[in-house]
């Protein structure tokens, strides 16, 4: 340690699953983290709501305390694990503005209300770290801000999100129905007991807001990422991309792009997709999460690892920490915001992908035919079909397979079919990605 450094105050918001784990390490660990750091790491307190809350693992009472204000304004650096944004943007401004370096596992905060935070660290020289609001434990947010800095990155397709991941492997693996792989999950601790924010596809879209804003240096507000959630993924659909060789996954897709007026803009987007067996994210089983980026220098790169979970989750906090400590020792600014490169977030309607399109259609000659007419009637042309006859009934299974076309045509064609004469239902429609076309 550096002779004459003073202490360094580190006050934890939150003992949940990850603070508990924060504040337990900051105790237990304290002699091995000072040396890391150059000056002791001395845990001033956590703000809690409930004090006499059982906790696990459990931290002496004399270090909580519900006065978070307090907490935060004798503090060099602030650990914000509350969630949420409307209290958590108050105790985090509030921190910046005090001069304290934060340290965040917020994904909701940094989505919402990240440029406001950035700002505020950046007026006061202040840092603010937030490794741990994507991926957990796997590190991704240093390699896309700082070792990547000198690249340019094309596109992500991340797994982020533990719960949707087991669903859906459980789905692939065992044939269940989403039901039933859901009701797995919760059994075993995948899943929350409200799992709409992961269903949904919401928890994604946080993060997929924040990977493309700091891959492409802009912003990429939330309310301008398309979601869709996995609740209405099918057993059927997925046995059928089994068939086509795919494996379905919720994906997070962030990518730089040239619109058809030769605009350059970004999207990022949320959405269940088929992808190739042999593509490295196929093989994220469980609650893993996994995150593949390509870039012009450094091409196809893949971070995996645990993406939950208090040990893995607090690993990224306690390395942001480490970093921020750090800073107090040797001296200098925070880590600012990079420039922004002023690139707008396009309209979805111009992303390109291509669809998997089951269909329940009538068992008579010619349906294929008109049915490849009525698409192309969009502009969009068919790549691959199988049809399968029902066992009784005039009715057959059609899946059909798309090249890439826009999303503004791919919708008109699923609505066009829907309408169709031919057509009993449209039994499912997925994406197609980890293609290079």
């Amino acid at each position: 340690m550096t002779p004459g450094v003073l202490p360094i105050r580190v006050a934890v918001l939150g003992a949940g699953t990850v603070g508990a784990e924060v504040a337990h390490q900051l105790i237990t660990r304290a002699p091995e983290l000072a040396s890391r750091v150059g000056a002791p790491l001395v845990l001033a307190g956590v703000a809690v709501r409930d004090l006499d809350a059982k906790r696990t693992p459990s931290l002496p009472r004399d270090l909580l305390t519900t006065d978070a204000e307090s907490l935060v304004l004798g503090a060099h650096v602030v650990v914000e694990l509350i969630g949420g944004t409307d209290r958590a943007r108050e105790l985090v401004l509030l921190a910046l503005e005090s001069g304290a370096d934060v340290i965040t596992g917020n994904k909701a905060l940094l989505a919402t209300h990240g440029p406001e935070l950035f700002a505020a660290a950046e007026r006061v020289g202040a840092q603010l770290n937030y490794e741990a609001a994507v991926g957990g434990a796997i590190p991704i947010i240093r390699p896309l801000r700082d070792s990547l800095a000198g690249d340019d990155v094309r596109r992500i397709l991340g797994i982020v999100n533990g719960t949707t991941n087991y669903v859906l492997d459980r789905m692939d693996d065992h044939g269940d129905s989403f039901e039933d792989a859901l009701a797995t999950a919760t059994e075993l601790g995948y899943a929350e007991a409200d799992p709409s924010g992961d269903v949904s596809g919401l928890d994604a879209a946080h993060k997929a807001a924040i990977l493309a804003g700091l891959a492409f240096h802009t912003t990429v507000p939330l309310e301008s990422v398309p979601v869709e959630g996995i609740e209405h993924v099918t057993a059927e659909q997925v046995a059928a991309g089994r068939e086509t060789g795919h494996v379905v996954k919720l994906l997070a897709i962030c990518e730089r792009l040239t619109a058809p007026d030769g605009t350059q803009g970004v999207s990022a987007r949320v959405h269940p997709a088929l992808l190739p067996r042999d593509h490295p994210l196929a093989a994220v089983h469980g609650a893993n999460n996994a995150i593949f980026v390509q870039a012009d220098s450094a091409r196809d790169l893949m971070f995996y690892g645990a993406g939950a979970g208090g040990p893995e989750t607090a690993s990224a906090i306690l390395g942001d920490l480490v970093s921020a400590a750090r800073r107090h020792v040797i001296g200098g600014p925070g880590i600012a915001a990079p420039p922004s490169s002023g690139l707008p977030v396009v309209d979805p309607g111009v992303v390109t992908s291509r669809y998997q399109i089951s269909l329940a259609v009538r068992d008579e000659p010619g349906v294929l035919a008109r049915i490849a007419g009525l698409v192309a009637e969009h502009g969009v042309s068919i790549e691959t079909a199988q049809q399968t006859r029902a066992a009784v009934g005039g009715t057959a299974t059609l899946v059909i397979g798309t090249h890439r076309a826009p999303e503004a045509a791919l919708a008109a064609v699923v609505q066009a079919l829907a309408r169709a004469a031919e057509v009993e239902d449209v039994a499912g429609v997925l994406r197609v990605e980890g293609d290079r076309g």
